[in-house]
Parts: C-alpha cells; sequence; structure tokens
C-alpha cells in the first residue's frame, strides 16, 4: 500500500486554517503533505488563495515530523525562479530533512496576471526546465550568473540555505512533461492513476524515485451529502482536456463547471462515508505504479475527514 498524505488546498482555506490543518494532519498519523500553489481559486465558491511561502512558514512552527512539498509551485512566470529558489531554500532551513519543492508548468489562471503572453505547452516544458536549472544553480551557494534563453540572474547569492538542497518533484500529466520529470527531477507529482505516465517517468530516469499521486475526495457522513459539496466546491474535477491550463478566470471555469452534473463530479472524486471505496481507489494508484499517494478532502469539514481517517480508514491500511 503506497504512503498516504494529505493534500492542503489553498484555493479553499484561510491560511491560518491551513496551518490548523497539517497540524491535525500530522496529529492523525499523515507522514506527508503537499499544499498547492495559486494566485486563484479554480471557482469563486473556493473562496481563498494565501501566499504558499508564508503559511509554509506557519507550518514549519505548527509541526515537527510532516514532511511538506509544494504541491505545485510553478517557477517561470509569476515568480522568478531566482525567487523561488529563495522561497524554497529559507523553507528548508526552517523545516531541516521534511521539505521539498513541487514545480510545474502552471496554469494560466494564475500566470496571466503580470499580462505575460501564456505560452505554448512545449515553451513551458521548456520555460520550466531552464528554471530548475536556475533553481539548482542558486542552490549551490556564491555568487552566481545564469544568461539562458529565458531567465537572467545576475552575480546572486542566497545567503540563508539548508544543509542539503530540497528534492524537486516535478508535475506532468502527458507524457513529454513525464520525460522532464524522470530527466531532471527528483520525484514525480501527479493527479491520475495513469500507468502511461508514469512509466514515462520512470523510463526517462525516474526508476524508483518518488511518485505522489493525488486523490480528490468527499467524505461526509452520506454519499448524497458528499456528492453535493464537491459539486459545489470542486467541480473542476469532472472538466476535461485542455481547459484546466488555458482558462484564465474563475468565471470560466464557473462557466465550463455548468456543462458537468453532480454525477459527473462523482466519477472523478471519491464521495461518502464507506472506506473501502477510498482504500479501492488507493489501489488503483497503486497499480499505476505510484508509491505516495495524498488525500485531497474537498469542503470545509477537514476535522470530520481527519476523524474518518484516524478511526476508519487508517485502521484497515
Amino acid at each position: 500500500m503506497p504512503a498516504l498524505g494529505y493534500a492542503l488546498s489553498s484555493e479553499e482555506h484561510p491560511p491560518s486554517a491551513l496551518v490548523e490543518n497539517a497540524r491535525r494532519a500530522e496529529e492523525v498519523g499523515f507522514t506527508f503533505a503537499l499544499i498547492s500553489d495559486h494566485f486563484h481559486p479554480w471557482v469563486d465558491a473556493q473562496g481563498h488563495s494565501p501566499f504558499v511561502w508564508s503559511v509554509i512558514g506557519g507550518i514549519a512552527q505548527a509541526t515537527e515530523t510532516l514532511r511538506l512539498g509544494t504541491g505545485v509551485t510553478c517557477p517561470t512566470m509569476r515568480t522568478h525562479p531566482a525567487i523561488i529558489a529563495q522561497a524554497a531554500a529559507t523553507s528548508a532551513a526552517m523545516m531541516p530533512g521534511r521539505f521539498f519543492l513541487g514545480v510545474g508548468t502552471g496554469e494560466n489562471l494564475n500566470e496571466h496576471i503580470l499580462g505575460d503572453h501564456w505560452p505554448a505547452p512545449d515553451e513551458r516544458l521548456e520555460m520550466l526546465e531552464e528554471a530548475i536549472e536556475v533553481i539548482r544553480l542558486l542552490w549551490e551557494g556564491g555568487y552566481q550568473t545564469h544568461r539562458g534563453q529565458h531567465y537572467t540572474v545576475e552575480k546572486a547569492r542566497l545567503y540563508t540555505l539548508p544543509d542539503e538542497p530540497p528534492p524537486i518533484a516535478v508535475a506532468a500529466a502527458a507524457p513529454l512533461a513525464a520525460e522532464l520529470a524522470g530527466r531532471v527531477g527528483d520525484a514525480f507529482v501527479g493527479v491520475a492513476p495513469e500507468q502511461e505516465i508514469v512509466d514515462a517517468f520512470r523510463e526517462a530516469g525516474g526508476g524508483d524515485k518518488p511518485r505522489y499521486g493525488q486523490l480528490t475526495v468527499c467524505w461526509a457522513a452520506s454519499e448524497a451529502e458528499a456528492k453535493q459539496t464537491a459539486y459545489e466546491i470542486w467541480p473542476t474535477a469532472a472538466i476535461k482536456g485542455d481547459l484546466m491550463q488555458e482558462l484564465p478566470l474563475p468565471q470560466h471555469f464557473e462557466q465550463a463547471a455548468q456543462m458537468v452534473s453532480p454525477d459527473d463530479v462523482a466519477e472523478m472524486v471519491v464521495c461518502g462515508p464507506d472506506p473501502e471505496r477510498y482504500l479501492e481507489k488507493v489501489r488503483e494508484y497503486e497499480e499505476a505504479g505510484f508509491d505516495h499517494v495524498y488525500l485531497h478532502q474537498v469542503g470545509s469539514d477537514q476535522e470530520g475527514f481527519f476523524r474518518f481517517f484516524e478511526e476508519e480508514l487508517a485502521p484497515k491500511l
């Protein structure tokens, strides 16, 4: 059975609640967590989007053993990779041995805000690879200069560095991105149990490096209540194709979500109080090649989910 972790959904919770949720996740037995890094939520009903690096500072002080990664940060447009290098180095210094940097090519939803052109998928991958190069260069210490196709760094030095640089996990949902993740990443992050993508990562050099899969769920006292909550808060689970990367505003996702039903969302989100359904889905991720699965509980009732995990789900693992 894969190691089970917890998803800290920045789109749904204010910063203090995220810190408390991380503390509770550690308390009930989760060993790791990933925290999303957004400027906008997907839809207005989610209601939040705090600055992730401030929240990580709070989590560093509120937890003792929980491993934490960004799930995931886009280091290419909205924030220059040199700044991400500094932020991640500081986070790793505050959480020795238990922080990792998750990165990906991002979404137009978050990256358009400075007026930059939203690149084509192949260019986004090219930018991500160079950004990772910049980040690792600065983590070497000393004054560093980089003059590349997309980024320039002039005699920059990070004075606060962890004893060991944190691992970089690369997110992928398509074979070319998975190939990049296997070639340059220390770990892989995926959002669906797709063996083809995991295999591409492993064959490109990923081998047995950690493979994290996000599983979206909605625990509630009844399946009907969970389905309604998932539909109201996370309708984007049922949106297919390239829209998740291409749409620029929450209102556009709300318009797209009008074309899906509660049943459509429930096909993608594990809903209700039956622990066997959760375990069945975790096994799908295991069969696809994931060795870590982190659970994203949709909605405000995180405490109910923590009780469910501690009392009903964990004992069956």
